[in-house]
């Protein structure tokens, strides 16, 4: 079973990301201290798609990479 778009939205937030919006269902998120970037598209209640859980764990994993 796919995750949801607000599973994602809480790992990135939980990993210190911040939510500079977007337009329309896009949320532009980034981490400030290490400058990692990712968009998020969607409502919070759809099924998030494999590219995007693919994305969100690239970039959780980039900002744990330039944190060290």
């Amino acid at each position: 079973m796919p995750r949801k778009i607000r599973q994602l939205i809480l790992d990135l937030t939980r990993a210190g990301f911040v939510d500079r919006s977007g337009k329309g269902s896009h949320r532009n998120f980034i981490h400030e201290a290490t400058g990692a970037r990712v968009t998020v598209s969607g409502n919070a209640g759809d099924d998030a798609h494999h590219y995007q859980e693919k994305q969100v764990k690239l970039a959780l994993s980039a900002s744990k990479r330039k944190r060290k």
